[in-house]
């Protein structure tokens, strides 16, 4: 047991004053001849006074027996989680996860754990990843239980393995990227022998499911600090598990900074993306576009006869490869489609040199980033690394000269939908055809002039229409 400091009881007296439910739900627990504690995550984050709405305990009790214990007094309750173990409630706007005493592992072989139930806190606190999330707090009595050191890691801001390393990512090897992600979440430093571990055991990683490593490296991405997250993936060979384009960039040289390699370069771009981000807290597409960016690089290297490095149509590689990549990951449909759409749209600004663009070429600009309109303004910025403040400071002229032309027009027209000066039913009409081929072809003719020209007047749209289809046979002169 550990030894409370007064930070720390303040820490869990602050915990138990913004969450009474926690004591009477342990008195609950404690009327049924069970115990319940406080535990993992939810004690570490109450010590670094982050705590949440979500509230973890564990319990001797088995699941039908917690359920006994809180109907009746949740305001929810779910069971979605019941064959690991845990059962899932509502009360007073937290979240409450209950879950039995375990004792989890990998048999070496299959991607999933093998749950069994264990008979001690000690027990289930041994098989925890890390000594940070093996503290607990019990309820209602408040003994805090440390037995791996977990306060002094945390005031050292360190990450280390209950057991030896080895035998922690080898029951679960999911648990090599949590250290990663931890690092990048807080902040913290990953003890030398948890990263020569995750060094020599990388490729046990291919044993965990494609979900499974989304999930954690979602949450990697979307920490306080990823960027040491990526670095630990890249420099213990993890990422080349699943997200291998990250390493390969480590081999190029950008052409618009020699002194660093697209792999420094990438890493900057999302850290500048990260601050453009505002209020909304993170953004995983943004940041994900920013990291996958110039992963096309490597496959369009090209050196000229002056030396010059070149990466031509990289962008349009690099939203293959994204797709690709993604799919592979198990992400959704339409994260992948916007993170696809910004990769291949990051470069389309250098054509605009200094405004020489016509209002054509903005229209056409604002219509194919559509909603990622914003994302594509700070993922453009973010692209802009280079230490020449004179070039820096030019890019960032040109793209306010960018925006404000966007604006003007938005107030001229209505950019966000762009759409042809005469609809389905009106072409129909006009020409005379009933719905199908030709009322397509001569819809997306329409919004192409609509696009080079701005909005036309009805009779101008008509004559459009007429000789359209004059000329391509749909009516006769």
């Amino acid at each position: 047991m550990s030894v409370l400091n007064a930070a720390q009881k303040n820490a869990v007296a602050e915990l138990l004053r913004v969450s009474p439910v926690a004591d009477e739900l342990g008195r609950r627990f404690g009327a049924a001849g069970h115990e319940l504690h406080l535990v993992g995550g939810s004690v570490r984050d109450a010590l670094l006074g982050r705590l949440g709405d979500d509230l973890d305990f564990c319990t001797d009790a088995r699941p039908e027996q917690t359920l006994a214990v809180v109907q009746g007094w949740a305001d929810a309750i779910w069971e979605t989680g019941r064959e690991f173990g845990t059962i899932g409630i509502q009360k007073h706007g937290l979240r409450i996860e209950i879950t039995t005493f375990r004792a989890e592992a990998y048999d070496g072989v299959t991607r999933n754990p093998v749950v069994e139930y264990g008979d001690s806190l000690l027990g289930d606190l041994e098989r925890r990843d890390f000594t940070i999330n093996a503290m607990a707090v019990s309820l209602p009595g408040h003994e805090f239980t440390d037995p791996y050191g977990g306060l002094d890691d945390l005031a050292a801001q360190v990450i280390r393995t209950p057991a030896a390393p080895s035998q922690s990512f080898g029951d679960d090897p999911l648990r090599m990227l949590r250290a990663a992600r931890f690092a990048a979440k807080l902040q913290f430093t990953v003890d030398q022998k948890v990263i020569s571990a995750m060094r020599d055991m990388a490729a046990d990683l291919d044993r965990i499911t494609a979900e499974r490593i989304r999930d954690e490296f979602t949450k990697l991405m979307c920490g306080a600090d990823p960027i040491v997250g990526l670095r630990l993936l890249v420099d213990t060979g993890l990422a080349d598990r699943f997200i291998p384009e990250i390493s390969g960039l480590k081999l190029e040289i950008d052409e618009h900074a020699q002194h660093k390699d697209v792999y420094e370069h990438t890493l900057i771009v999302v850290q500048n993306a990260m601050r453009l981000e505002g209020d909304e807290g993170p953004d995983f597409t943004l940041r994900m576009a920013a990291l996958m960016h110039d992963i096309g690089k490597p496959a369009t290297k090209a050196v000229g006869r002056d030396g010059r490095v070149s990466f031509h149509h990289h962008e349009v590689v690099g939203a293959r490869m994204t797709k690709q990549r993604m799919k592979a990951m198990k992400y959704p449909k339409d994260v992948i489609t916007d993170v696809v759409e910004l990769v291949g749209l990051h470069l389309r600004f250098y054509g605009y040199g200094r405004g020489e663009w016509t209002d054509s070429a903005v229209r056409r600009y604002v219509t194919d980033a559509g909603p990622l309109l914003t994302r594509l303004h700070k993922l453009t910025r973010s692209d802009v690394t280079t230490r020449n403040r004179r070039k820096a400071a030019n890019l960032a002229a040109d793209y306010d000269a960018l925006e404000e032309r966007i604006a003007r027009l938005a107030e001229e027209e209505d950019l966000a939908r762009v759409r042809p000066d005469l609809d389905g039913n009106a072409i129909m009409e006009l020409l005379g055809v009933p719905p199908g081929p030709v009322v397509g072809q001569a819809w997306r003719f329409l919004k192409e002039l609509r696009l080079d020209r701005g909005p036309l007047t009805r009779d101008e749209a008509e004559a459009e229409l007429f000789k359209w289809a004059r000329d391509n046979g749909h009516l006769s002169s």
